[in-house]
């Protein structure tokens, strides 16, 4: 075996707890395909797993298969099987409405095409929208075990047998060459501090808050502080203005979880810089000044105008819910108006956003940037504003401009 290919390996990610890597963090790797193409057998050879059922009956794969990975020197992905892109049927139609969703999480799709059957409809149709999407793609033309001919391929093609594990580390080593590795450098909050700058986080542990953990962007903000060789002081709401009061130094940034933004801003000396959780992951994930600008809708909100609150997890609403409990009463407060809301969470997000005033989403920690990139421009791209938590509940308590003092780009925007 080459030495280059010795190390594209896949082995199955069962680690848990802090170094846990969260899916949005994970290179998300989608193998499309017509039905019997050999998807699921793809995926098994690049796996070395039998992650996928495999049968020659068509539409075996009924619902999108998600597998936590390692392939290195990739590092943590996230391999998705999806159903046949040609199913029929009232039933076939969800299913291929649920591959399509897929795609816009996507980091770089692998189209799985019969090699004796060759491009079909189909598959161009696929083709036409990997490249109007922006997604890196490898067509993979499989079964060529089962022909002699031996055609050159292009640089988005290669030719492999699932079933004889031929050509796969050659797939996997084309799969590294398309996805861009080089680290960008561009952290949550690390590029925002100094070393042995102390950097206080508050926590609320309340009904919301997770039995016995951290909810990721808190664990990924310790993180990224402690990695810049900065100090990390965790308390929780209660006892943040006494802890601010035993310190020799003022600390240099204050990180709030945005439902106590309030509270924590009147605690917090007008020198120090104060910011959200929920503020740090937009910018992270690339939709902050479309927030930004997106939340000045909320002047404008009248009663019966539609907003959607969006969410990226799944989780048991508890009854002072943040987004379906407290939001709506914060902003029917703010706006002294009675919009009507709609509400979305995990994988659903309604590709038809014209009904809507607003929408306002998470922090988008549980999903990956192209999967937030696309949400962000599906309402932009039809006239809709676009906000997130951290910003509507900073502008509506006033403090949203001193919470973006850290991002002097965004000054001019809010006056």
């Amino acid at each position: 075996m080459p030495a280059c290919l010795r190390y594209l390996c896949f082995k199955e990610d069962n680690s848990m707890g802090l170094n846990d890597t969260p899916s949005g963090n994970r290179i998300h790797i989608g193998f499309f395909g017509r039905r019997n193409a050999g998807k699921s057998s793809l995926v098994n050879a690049v796996t070395g797993q039998e992650l996928s059922v495999v049968s020659e009956q068509k539409g075996t794969t009924t619902d999108p298969v998600y597998k936590a990975m390692e392939l290195l020197p990739l590092g943590p992905v996230m391999i998705i099987d999806t159903p046949g892109m040609d199913d029929e049927g009232k039933l076939g139609e969800l299913r291929v409405k649920k591959a399509r969703q897929v795609l816009n999480k996507t980091d770089i799709a692998v189209l799985v095409v019969e090699k004796t059957a060759g491009l079909t409809k189909t598959d161009k149709e696929m083709i036409q929208l990997f490249q109007k999407k922006g997604v890196p793609y490898i067509i993979v033309y499989n079964k060529s075990d089962l022909t002699e001919e031996k055609s050159s391929c292009g640089e988005h093609e290669i030719m492999v047998s699932a079933l004889k594990k031929e050509g796969i580390y050659e797939l996997k080593e084309k799969i590294a060459h398309f996805i861009k590795t080089e680290d960008n450098g561009f952290q949550i909050v690390g590029d925002l501090i100094h070393p042995m700058d102390i950097i206080v986080l508050v926590i609320p542990i309340d009904l919301a808050a997770p039995k016995g953990r951290l909810i990721l962007p808190q664990q990924q903000v310790i993180r990224d502080v402690l990695e810049t060789g900065a100090v990390s002081v965790v308390v929780k709401d209660t006892e943040f203005a006494s802890t601010l009061a035993k310190f020799g130094d003022k600390p240099y940034m204050v990180i709030t979880d945005s439902q106590v933004f309030k509270q924590v801003a009147r605690a917090t000396p007008e020198d120090v810089f104060l910011t959200s959780f929920s503020i740090l992951m937009a910018r992270r994930k690339g939709f902050l000044d479309a927030s930004i600008k997106g939340i000045l809708t909320l002047k404008e909100i009248q009663d019966g105008d539609k907003i959607l609150i969006a969410e990226g997890c799944t989780h048991h609403r508890q009854c002072e819910d943040i987004g379906t409990v407290k939001l709506p009463g914060w902003i029917k407060n703010y706006t002294g108006k009675n919009p009507e809301f709609a509400f979305c969470s995990g994988t659903e997000f309604p590709e038809d956003l014209s009904d809507y005033k607003l929408v306002i989403h998470c922090g988008g920690c549980m999903l990956n940037e192209r999967e937030m990139q696309y949400r962000m421009r599906c309402a932009v791209d039809q006239g809709i504003p676009f906000t997130n938590y951290g910003i509507a509940i900073a502008f509506m308590n006033g403090i949203l401009k001193r919470s973006l003092e850290m991002f002097p780009a965004y000054k001019e925007i809010i006056k």
